[in-house]
């Protein structure tokens, strides 16, 4: 099996230009956990906000600055400050033995499908490995 039997194509991204605030309300109203960071300017993958990364700059800013100025705090930090920059990506002909052994050795999330003039074209996250599992679970019976 490869990479492209189990990833999400065509991902929910944020534009590099967006806020910490922007990213937020973009993984609550989307049910997401990842968002792959995008230039602006070309469209090209500059890097990853997990929800963990996320969730912990959130944390920081309440306990350095309190919760009455998380608000503001979150509206002017940049993506860029946050993201997960870019590392590793895959191919949609990545076999996963490749990938599984990555995302054990990384203790990482998700990695982003990037197509050759590195565009997003999907993700592949610990989820799809989930299921995955289920579906061969289901298919021995």
């Amino acid at each position: 099996m490869q990479v492209k039997d189990i990833m999400t194509a065509n991902p929910i991204c944020i534009s590099d230009g967006a806020s910490l605030r922007d990213a937020h309300l973009l993984m609550q109203s989307r049910g997401v956990r990842h968002l792959p960071v995008i230039a602006e300017s070309d469209g090209r993958y500059r890097g990853v906000l997990t929800h963990k990364k996320m969730i912990a700059s959130v944390v920081g800013m309440i306990n350095r600055y309190g919760a009455g100025a998380l608000d503001r705090k979150e509206r002017f930090t940049p993506i860029a400050e946050v993201m997960e920059v870019p590392g590793q990506h895959l191919g949609t002909d990545e076999p996963l033995t490749v990938v599984v052994d990555y995302f054990i050795d990384n203790k990482s999330g998700c990695l982003p499908v990037l197509d050759a003039d590195m565009r997003v074209i999907g993700i592949v996250t610990s989820s799809d490995f989930v299921k995955l599992a289920k579906r061969l679970l289901q298919q021995q019976g």
